[in-house]
């Protein structure tokens, strides 16, 4: 926010912006709301640039957020999206780690908690999610509820210069 107050430009009617498709999408909105107040012709990509799993992960964070005491991430340290996940839940008041995998989990970590709350940075394997799911079941945690508030059903296809046809 501050960078936006400091921020001068040659010809403020000509200013776009675009967002890392990682970032928080809570603080994006609120340098965006602050660049729209300095800048009022500001114009933005044509469509929502935060990527959807990056954005349905931070939801659910804030979902069930208010039922943990804990938040453990499964994802990589130079993961963008993933250390989104530990903020936003930090933010909200949980205590979170992030972990490339079970192995790092501190179990000091798991003393006194009740409620944990497991998630995973967009390009993280699922095995690893599975493998943290049954070391906390190996923990004393076995009741699991899996919550979905979106079905994420977006599929890539390869271009057509990389698929080739089987006859």
């Amino acid at each position: 926010m501050e960078d936006v107050d400091k921020l001068q430009v040659p010809d403020a009617t000509r200013v776009r912006y675009l967002t890392q498709t990682t970032l928080s999408f809570d603080e994006t909105a609120d340098i965006v709301d602050r660049l729209k107040q300095r800048f009022p012709l500001l114009q933005g990509p044509p469509a929502q640039d935060i990527c959807y799993a990056t954005q349905n992960r931070q939801m659910a964070v804030k979902a069930i957020s208010k039922f943990c005491d804990l938040l453990l991430v499964v994802g990589s340290r130079n993961s963008s999206n993933s250390k989104r996940l530990v903020e936003v839940a930090e933010n909200l008041g949980v205590r979170a780690y992030l972990a490339n995998d079970c192995s790092e989990v501190d179990t000091a970590w798991l003393a006194g908690v009740r409620n944990i709350g497991v998630t995973a940075g967009a390009s993280a394997p699922e095995h690893l999610v599975q493998e943290l799911i049954a070391f906390l079941n190996g923990h004393a945690f076995h009741q699991m509820e899996e919550i979905e508030l979106v079905e994420e059903d977006v599929r890539f296809s390869l271009p057509a210069e990389l698929t080739v046809s089987i006859r």
